[in-house]
């Protein structure tokens, strides 16, 4: 059983990949939606809520666990890794590799949460493989929310106008390749690439996804998925059912991560 968890629902991208890769495989799937961004609190914070996350999967007998959330893989993992002895994938390592695979000139532009971006956690992992690559990171930190909230319509001229806006410099670059660095955009990715037309997107879920599967490959369940969240659950569950195209029934739960 793996178990996956994120900030809110962003975490959905890497659950849509792995039910591709992996559709007998069970998921317990924990989406911190009272608590929702993360990339705005502080290291000490980011690192805090992670082991009330990673705690309440290991409560669920999960074998191995995917942080689908580039600020708590940006900012906690090493914690995790040396606090809990389970397995623990990011999404840093999978998606800088991916960009460095599909760049053309070098360029490669970063986009994340102010946290994320403030970590280096990416471009330190692309300069360390390819020190000739040269990188340009952009926080984006009011993708979040328009996700969160629903403006994830291709024509939505808010959402359009955001990327503009946040996505200036990254134009400016000549970055040919861009890094999704939260999970929670490629539900947005349309507009961005109606706004970068010609450059490449890596979806940091998806890739982290793929990595699991590579590293634990496919393993014997009944394709059960158990959704839990720490706030309303019927906005999840209109908005998981959209994206995932798929129903999540009565797999709904709600959680005080307090607790854990």
């Amino acid at each position: 059983m793996i178990g996956v968890f994120d900030s809110g629902m962003g975490g959905l991208t890497a659950i849509k990949q792995i039910v591709k890769m992996m559709p007998d495989e069970d998921i317990v799937y924990f989406g911190d939606t009272g608590r929702v961004p993360y990339g705005t609190r502080s290291k000490d914070t980011i690192i805090k809520y992670a082991c009330q996350d990673v705690r309440f999967l290991l409560s669920k007998k999960v074998d191995a666990i995917l942080i689908a959330c580039g600020t708590v893989s940006a900012n906690a993992i090493s914690v995790l890794r040396e606090q809990f002895d389970v397995p623990i994938f990011g999404v840093v390592e999978a998606a800088s590799e991916k960009a460095i695979e599909l760049t053309r000139n070098g360029v490669i532009g970063i986009i994340g949460t102010n946290a994320t971006v403030k970590s280096n956690a990416y471009a330190n992992h692309i300069n360390a493989l390819r020190p000739d690559f040269s990188t340009v990171s952009t926080p984006c930190p009011l993708f979040v929310p328009l996700v969160e909230n629903g403006f994830t319509d291709e024509n939505n001229e808010i959402t359009r106008l955001t990327c503009e806006h946040y996505l200036r410099d990254i134009k400016e670059s000549g970055a040919d390749t861009l890094i999704l660095g939260c999970t929670h955009y490629p539900i947005i990715a349309p507009v961005i690439q109606k706004v970068l037309p010609e450059v490449s997107l890596v979806n940091t879920g998806a890739e982290a996804a793929v990595r699991l599967f590579e590293k634990i490959g496919k393993q014997a369940g009944q394709g059960r998925i158990e959704y839990y969240v720490s706030d309303d659950i019927a906005s999840f569950k209109s908005a998981a059912e959209l994206f995932l195209e798929m129903p999540v029934g009565d797999n709904v739960f709600k959680i005080d991560i307090e607790k854990y």
